[in-house]
């Protein structure tokens, strides 16, 4: 029997089938992984693996839990080689963005996954301290919501085992992640308001809407101009932000489009229409908490063309971030 065109209805319906679990991959791998280049990598390899189990006959019974389980392996992997990478990695490491609003040049359903607080870039590089077994367990159980046994099956791990994982991960993660009482509406306002005073230089405007231990992260990766170091205070970090964005108020080109990244409120900062950063906020009980800032040219390519933030720099006469 073959589908219109030709293509055999069995091969189709596969191919149906592959493309609705790829959000469930790559849910997890960028998750686990915190990039979408790895993701991706991770993805493409899992659905592949699929394909030829489908191809050979193999039974499977949920091939939702299958994914779910090469998926987690493959990403384990990855994050047992990728480790020696990050260990040299220039300046603080922050998570590939994505944006969760379904705007921006990224159009994949795959990466449009759900903006629950599971995407943010608070957790994910707190998800960066723990092992890939305890990462893995606490993501598949506290956020897709698998059971301990089912768990227990996709890191070939005894349930007992996994639950203690999973208590050791929640721990770890909870002492470190503050809680916050903020509405989407009040997130959006306060966005609203932050970049408005980023724009006009608005040094006491911007300094009265962030929380007094704030924090300011800029990962550029030994790539492009960003902070030697994290920077913390709510008088410094708004200095820092202001001279930031002082040059780049002098150019008529550029360009801050509010953006939903990794489901918190953010911008892109673009010139000419190339990207040059973005930015996500951590806003937490009415104040902004954190500034998390990517310029890392690396990990902006998937987001769209992207511009020379040096060259950039130098024609702006060599005023550096964290000046």
């Amino acid at each position: 029997m073959t589908a219109e065109g030709g293509v055999p209805a069995a091969a189709l319906d596969r191919e149906q089938l592959l493309a609705s679990l790829r959000p469930v991959a790559f849910g997890i791998a960028y998750r686990m992984l915190g990039s979408v280049t790895e993701a991706e990598d991770v993805v493409q390899e899992a659905l592949l693996r699929v394909h030829r189990s489908l191809e050979a006959g193999e039974q499977i019974d949920s091939p939702r839990a299958f994914t779910a389980t090469v998926t987690t392996r493959l990403a384990m992997d990855e994050l047992r080689s990728a480790r020696v990478r990050r260990e040299r990695y220039v300046g603080d490491w922050l998570p590939e963005p994505i944006l969760t609003d379904g705007r921006g040049a990224d159009e994949d359903p795959a990466r449009q996954t759900e903006t629950a607080d599971a995407l943010s870039m608070a957790l994910l590089v707190l998800l960066e301290s723990l092992s890939p077994e305890q990462r893995a367990v606490l993501l598949l159980h506290d956020v897709f919501g698998y059971g301990y046994g089912e768990v227990a099956t996709i890191v070939g791990k005894g349930e007992a085992n996994v639950r203690q994982l999973a208590v050791r991960a929640r721990r770890h993660v909870e002492e470190r992640r503050p809680r916050f009482t903020t509405t989407p509406a009040q997130q959006s306002d306060l966005a609203s308001r932050f970049f408005a005073a980023a724009r006009t230089g608005d040094l006491a405007g911007l300094e009265s809407l962030l929380a007094h231990d704030v924090e300011l992260v800029g990962d550029g990766g030994g790539k492009a101009p960003s902070l030697a170091r994290s920077q913390h205070g709510r008088s410094r970090v708004a200095h820092t932000l202001t001279n930031w964005l002082r040059a780049l108020r002098h150019l008529p080109e550029m360009e801050i489009r509010l953006a939903e990244v990794n489901g918190d409120p953010g911008a892109m900062f673009l010139v000419e229409d190339r990207l040059l950063a973005v930015w996500a906020l951590d806003i937490r009980d009415g104040q902004v908490a954190g500034v998390r800032a990517v310029v890392n040219p690396d990990k902006l390519a998937h987001l769209g063309p992207v511009g020379d933030a040096g060259a950039l720099i130098r024609r702006l006469g060599g005023a550096r971030p964290d000046s």
